[in-house]
């Protein structure tokens, strides 16, 4: 089986039985919504799109691909500042940047030297892109958007170089490969997201104070000044 599938199998899992409801909690996402997309990705990567014949073959996987540019436009769509909309953008952009030229250079080696990769090239355009994602976007959301659209806008990079090159081949958004790269990338960009910031969290006494989202669960220690009244003061409202 696919390291992407079993990832996605075992993220699931986690999901299901609620150990992930704090990660999920910071990206303002449920559970049931993390479970759909989780198994979008999945159903979705049995089916692939022939959207461009020649000289440059373009498929798209739908569970590589389609789902994950979608849900990567619905969070940016519903982030909670403009802020960090712009940089879960930067992020997908910087990824992809990442991705493109890392494929560059790899190609040359393996052209030259292919002996000397010591790691598989999907799994490694996955780390770069999960670790690029995370730099670039600093919180859980934006690094998942980095990660995963990052990939994608590689594989896109990829196909427009041939087509203004006039060269012929294939580009196959999300698919095969690049569907593993895909998911290790957005579990490994919310990992770092998610550790970090913890880490950082409690080296600084808590979470920062400020207004909880619609839904979202009160973070242990959280304190939001508007859900409670100052003590001593037992006025009405105003």
């Amino acid at each position: 089986m696919p390291v992407g599938t079993l990832l996605l199998l075992a993220a699931g899992i986690l999901v299901y039985f609620g150990v992930a409801h704090r990660v999920l909690d910071r990206m303002r996402l449920t559970d049931r919504a993390a479970l759909v997309i989780i198994g979008l990705l999945l159903a979705g990567s049995f089916f692939n799109l022939l959207l461009v014949r020649r000289p440059v073959n373009l498929t798209v996987n739908v569970g590589g691909g389609l789902v994950p540019l979608g849900v990567a436009i619905w969070l940016i769509a519903t982030a909670d500042t403009a802020a960090e909309r712009v940089r879960g953008v930067l992020a997908a952009l910087v990824s992809g940047l990442a991705i493109f030229v890392l494929g560059r250079i790899i190609m040359s080696g393996l052209r030259a030297e292919p002996e000397t990769m010591l790691l598989e090239p999907t799994y490694l355009f996955g780390a770069v892109a999960g670790v690029v994602g995370y730099l670039a976007g600093r919180s859980r959301r934006a690094a998942f958007i980095g990660g995963i659209l990052g990939i994608v806008l590689a594989d896109l990079a990829h196909f427009t170089e041939l087509s203004v090159r006039g060269l012929t081949g294939r580009t196959w958004i999300g698919g095969g490969g690049a569907f593993d790269a895909l998911v290790v990338a957005g579990i490994l960009a919310v990992i770092l997201a998610e550790v970090v910031g913890e880490t950082r969290e409690r080296l600084q006494g808590g979470p920062a104070p400020g207004p909880r989202a619609p839904g979202q669960t009160r973070l242990r220690g959280e304190e939001v000044g508007h859900d409670r009244k100052p003590e001593g003061d037992e006025r009405g409202p105003v």
